[in-house]
């Protein structure tokens, strides 16, 4: 790889000009010269071994002017590779040794300030000769009074602190104030809602006898469409369950007959698209056995769909008798 060389010794200006050139057809005991001389610049910067001293910067600076000489006989690409990881390394050995210097070197030491603002301030009759036994001096002072029983001049350090800040000294206190107001929380209560037991509604219990009164209620009404059926015997759907003056009761109608339908006493056919019905015999557990299956059908009657039968089929009497509309009582209540 290329490299600037060094500047010549007593030469001003712009180092010389120096190009690699590659041969293929360099020495060979050249070339195995070379890599072992860079094996043993590499080996400076191996950390696994223990036995080997520490790196100093002056043995990084060493080892890259001595692979700067060795690159000058360079002549091949393996040669060229080694002297790069060469490189590599001494770069990253550098940096390291960079980062060492800078958090160890701003490093503060407690016993030597301490020593000198001792003897700064008078505490030591010898002053020479403290300061030439700073880096000896292991001992620490935690008292006022030195060990000779002079006393600390205070005020010299004070004045010497005043000069780097015009700050004016104030009382204050390590942990705060004295007293210490504690601020009540103020709680507001909601006020209760009040309910009118008047007001208050509760679910309408319905008994067993209602229950009773309306299924016989519909038993009631399917037997009489099977009345019906029986002395009509064929007839139109719409014909026989629409109630051209209640809407409410050809659904009632609806509902009854397909209790009919559902028992197999009722049949439901098309003749030629026209729905017609009629009794039948309901089916027996042998005709289940041999096949027969029961089918659901899901049929819709609206409020459009009612007025249409009306006018399609021009049903102007009801087939099945207007119902009286009864009150029937639901617990506490009537309804029609």
């Amino acid at each position: 790889m290329p490299r600037v060389p060094k500047a010549e010794a007593g030469q001003a200006g712009p180092s010389r000009e120096q190009s690699m050139a590659y041969d293929p057809d360099q020495d060979p005991e050249e070339r195995r010269g070379l890599r072992k001389d860079y094996r043993v610049l590499q080996g400076r910067f191996d950390d696994s071994n223990k036995d080997q001293e520490p790196v100093k910067a002056e043995d990084v600076l060493e080892t890259v002017e001595k692979a700067n000489e060795l690159f000058d006989k360079v002549k091949g690409t393996s040669e060229a590779t080694m002297d790069s990881n060469l490189l590599l390394k001494a770069s990253m050995k550098s940096a390291m040794l960079a980062r060492n210097m800078k958090s160890g070197g701003g490093a503060f030491d407690v016993d030597d300030f301490v020593s000198k603002l001792i003897t700064f301030m008078g505490g030591r009759r010898n002053a020479d000769m403290h300061e030439n036994d700073n880096d000896d001096d292991d001992e620490t002072y935690d008292d006022d009074e030195d060990d000779d029983g002079t006393p600390l001049d205070w005020e010299r350090i004070g004045w010497k602190a005043m000069a780097k800040s015009r700050r004016a000294p104030a009382m204050d206190f390590m942990l705060g104030p004295l007293s210490i107001e504690t601020k009540k929380r103020n709680v507001t209560k909601r006020a209760k809602l009040e309910k009118n037991i008047e007001d208050q509604k509760k679910p309408q219990n319905i008994t067993e006898d209602d229950i009773q009164r309306s299924e016989h209620e519909t038993t009631k009404n399917v037997s009489t469409l099977e009345d019906l059926l029986q002395g009509l015997g064929q007839i139109n759907l719409f014909r026989f369950i629409i109630n051209p003056n209640d809407f409410g009761q050809s659904v009632e109608n609806m509902f009854y007959l397909s209790f009919l339908i559902r028992d197999g006493k009722c049949a439901l056919d098309l003749d030629n698209g026209e729905p017609i019905i009629f009794l039948s015999e309901p089916p027996s557990a042998d005709d289940y056995e041999g096949g027969l299956s029961k089918q659901q059908m899901v049929m819709e009657l609206d409020m459009a769909t009612w007025e249409r039968a009306i006018e399609v089929f021009g049903i102007r009497e009801p087939t099945i008798p207007q119902r009286t509309k009864e009150k029937t009582r639901i617990g506490n209540k009537w309804y029609g």
